[in-house]
């Protein structure tokens, strides 16, 4: 069943205010008509040509607008100056109600234009249909190149410039929940090495369990690659590398590594280079974003390790792979946990604990129960120094000086940390980073 319904008016000029007025009274008397008993809500999308237009042009469609009881309280019209703007607020709207199912009815040749700014601002979780708008007679008062017809691949200088209009109006919204906060281990040396884990503030996420720094997108969950790739920009900018040097772990929750300039893998949960410049980061949103870092070779790493990464022993395939590639000594690599869950918060099942249990049996507390609590960090740490690294150059959450500690529980930390065991599957992301500096 359809949740809500847009009405798209952008295209239409605004000295046809009669027109349109004719135009939305039919639509939302059909509308009415057809659901009744639960009308869905309703979003009118226009243009706003000038600032000072606003009001003005609001009050035009009021008209049209009057009579409609059952849509009263669930129509809003949503004026904006581009369309990348408008369908932004419209989203903000959809997200807040937890809408996912959307009617579009639109003039027959915005299909096509719309559809791009769709696929770009929204994800798999939302579903659209699309319905013919009966225009004004007059087909002038459609602004929209002659050339194109409906069900043709819009042209790459138009695709080109939905991209822009996008990212600058994305680029022009403000910071949300603070400023962008990013967590530094002084064990890594910062002459040599850029590096930090992010925390959640600084992004523009708006979704309470996203908000504000997310850096991960899936088709799974509510916030698109374009708000992604916004908040890794406000974070290259922060931190000062390039993002578009920024390489990302392929996550498969295993233990295979990519090695930079080589044939890059399927899927990898450890990333290793030599090269200057490049950016390498392993997501965390309970799992553990691990850093590594060889002054010596002038090498580095990241990892990402949830508990079945742990167990089959991800960060030491990193290491391994350092040395194999570049001929790091064991002994002068540094290894940094970030923020993950915390053997207060991390249950598993008592099958599952069993394997952290043989590791050492301080890394399960309440064995004997169905859901055992596990230290995936302990467990970590003492499978990289069974493989050679020392441990004093293992930094987590065993640190003396809490001052120094950045090993965070991401659970117990909601205001800081985005959290999957915490918030469910539509969380956030927040990254460990690490570049050799040029």
């Amino acid at each position: 069943m359809v949740e809500a319904v847009l009405i798209d008016l952008f295209s239409l000029t605004a000295n046809l205010q009669s027109n349109i007025q004719g135009l939305l009274h039919n639509t939302l008397e059909a509308i009415e008509k057809c659901s009744s008993s639960h009308a869905p809500f309703v979003y009118v999308m226009c243009c706003q040509r000038q600032e000072s237009e606003r009001k003005g042009e609001q009050e035009s469609l009021l008209p049209a607008l009057r009579g409609f009881q059952g849509l009263k309280r669930r129509l809003e019209v949503v004026c904006a100056q581009t369309t990348a703007a408008a369908l932004y607020t419209v989203k903000q709207r959809l997200d807040e109600k937890d809408l996912s199912i959307i009617k579009v009815l639109l003039p027959t040749l915005r299909k096509d234009l719309m559809k791009v700014y769709i696929d770009h601002l929204f994800t798999a979780v939302y579903q659209f249909e699309f319905e013919d708008l009966q225009a004004a007679p007059d087909s002038e008062s459609l602004q929209i190149s002659e050339h194109q017809h409906e069900g043709q691949m819009l042209p790459s200088q138009d695709m080109a410039l939905i991209q822009s209009e996008i990212q600058m109006y994305l680029e022009s919204l403000p910071s949300l929940k603070g400023e962008l906060t990013i967590l530094r281990s002084s064990l890594i040396p910062d002459d040599i090495f850029l590096h930090g884990f992010t925390t959640r503030t600084g992004g523009i996420s708006y979704i309470p369990t996203l908000s504000s720094c997310n850096l991960f997108s899936s088709s799974k969950r509510r916030d698109p690659q374009v708000v992604v790739k916004e908040n890794l920009r406000r974070l290259a900018n922060a931190a000062g590398f390039n993002p578009e040097a920024f390489h990302r772990v392929k996550v498969d929750h295993a233990n295979a590594v990519c090695i930079m300039g080589k044939t890059e893998p399927d899927d990898y949960d450890g990333i290793v280079t030599d090269q200057k410049g490049v950016t390498l980061a392993a997501p965390g949103a309970d799992c553990i974003p691990v850093l590594f870092a060889d002054p010596v070779r002038r090498a580095c790493g990241a990892a990402h390790s949830g508990w079945k990464g742990t167990l089959l022993g991800v960060s030491m395939a990193t290491v391994n792979a350092m040395v194999s590639e570049y001929g790091c000594n064991m002994k002068d690599i540094l290894v940094v946990l970030g923020p993950s869950v915390g053997p207060c918060c991390y249950r598993l099942p008592h099958e599952s604990a069993k394997e952290f249990h043989r590791i050492d049996p301080k890394c399960v507390r309440l064995f004997d129960s169905a859901n055992p609590y596990i230290d995936i960090r302990r467990a970590t740490r003492i499978l990289l120094e069974r493989g050679g690294i020392l441990s004093e150059n293992i930094q987590d959450d065993s640190i003396t000086d809490q001052n120094q500690n950045i090993t965070f529980c991401t659970a117990c930390h909601p205001d800081k940390f985005y959290s999957h065991f915490r918030d469910g599957t539509n969380f956030g992301t927040q990254i460990g980073f690490i570049s050799i500096k040029d």
